[in-house]
């Protein structure tokens, strides 16, 4: 979720996908299969986008923190 790369934020439970948010579309996508109950989660890409906030932020300070050390082989 941190890498502007990566353009999406999954969320799941018991190892299973329950949704993802795309951040490419802008939108939550619920990738059930068509046995399972629907069920709604209004907060979900907007929650998504503010992790992800977050996380850039967090990811900033260590950088600095750090001085961005190179990685080790």
């Amino acid at each position: 979720g941190c890498s502007d790369s990566d353009g999406v934020d999954m969320y799941g439970l018991d190892g299973e996908e329950m949704l993802y948010a795309d951040f490419k579309k802008g939108e939550v996508v619920m990738p059930l299969p068509p046995f399972a109950d629907p069920f709604t989660y209004d907060v979900g890409y907007e929650q998504a986008v503010g992790q992800q906030g977050v996380c850039k932020a967090n990811l900033d300070v260590a950088i600095k923190a750090y001085k961005n050390p190179p990685e080790t082989i």
